[in-house]
């Protein structure tokens, strides 16, 4: 069999790899580019640990097949902070969000894809946009506090 030749653009940056068509990105993302912040957990897309953004939504990436993402752009959460942390993550900081931290780089792309999407977004926005990732440590006080945090820094700045 002829390898699978995967091509996408990984945290703004052409990637190119040998693999089998049906390989995880998640296992490409770990194990082939080192990005290990895309955790590994309970790898049937319960959890939310491994969401990444694809073409700017979110999917987990134990579901994703190579075939499925090649030719995309994909954001792990080592490629959303530039020179300094993304506004998210500043805000998780500040308000406690994380407590063990396994689920935080899911929860902060939850957060930017629902951002990106709504600036503003409703409790019940922000619930359904969280519903796929679970927190062990039911820290969701401080993970609900910093997606407030983010909003009223949106609409200050509009």
């Amino acid at each position: 069999m002829s390898p699978y030749v995967w091509k996408a653009t990984v945290n703004g940056t052409a990637v190119e790899l040998q693999t089998q068509p049906a390989q995880r990105l998640l296992t490409m993302l770990r194990d082939e580019l080192g990005l290990t912040g895309t955790k590994v957990s309970c790898e049937l897309g319960r959890c939310g640990a491994c969401m990444v953004l694809m073409d700017g939504k979110l999917v987990n990436a134990c579901l994703m097949m190579a075939y499925q993402s090649s030719g995309c752009v994909i954001t792990t959460i080592e490629g959303l902070a530039g020179e300094e942390l993304h506004p998210i993550q500043q805000a998780f900081l500040a308000e406690g969000g994380f407590q063990c931290g396994y689920c935080t780089p899911g929860m902060i792309l939850a957060v930017k894809a629902l951002l990106d999407d709504y600036a503003s977004p409703t409790s019940r926005q922000i619930g359904e946009a969280l519903a796929g990732n679970l927190c062990r440590c039911t820290g969701y006080g401080g993970i609900l506090r910093a997606v407030q945090r983010c909003c009223r820094t949106t609409e200050a700045a509009d």
